[in-house]
């Protein structure tokens, strides 16, 4: 008779789960292309689909970081990118105009008309109000 170990019950002495190795096993869910292109990468650098997609991840983790702390310049970038469209709009506008409608014309061009506000993902959404 064989004997095996009830894993349902708490005073087991044997353990639940043994470890095959150090490291723990992760499954990756990946598209058919990219399990090719991995496996291509793999066979190029003489390695295992498992060896090549953790070499692929550290390769990218080293790289990750200068484009998290990337945010500051990006936003500065919009900045810089709406100050020359402001620019190019101002030298678009007839100089005749009041100053008043110069900069309503801008506003409503930079930051679309009011009934689309709603849309825009780039400005704060406002809390709506309670009424009482």
């Amino acid at each position: 008779m064989i004997e095996v170990s009830d894993f349902g019950s708490k005073d087991s002495t044997s353990p639940v789960r043994r470890r095959t190795g150090i490291d723990p096993i992760s499954a990756v869910k990946m598209p058919e292309r990219l399990t090719a292109a991995v496996d291509a990468w793999a066979e190029a650098h003489y390695l295992t689909r498992s060896d090549a997609i953790r070499k692929l991840i550290e390769l990218g983790l080293k790289i990750a970081p200068t484009a998290l702390t990337s945010a500051q310049p990006i936003a500065s970038d919009a900045t810089r990118i709406e100050e020359i469209a402001v620019h190019e709009i101002e030298s678009l506008l007839d100089p005749a105009l009041p100053a008043d409608e110069r900069e309503r014309r801008v506003r409503r061009l930079t930051e679309g008309p009011p009934e689309f506000s709603h849309e825009r993902i780039d400005l704060p959404k406002d809390l709506p109000t309670q009424q009482t």
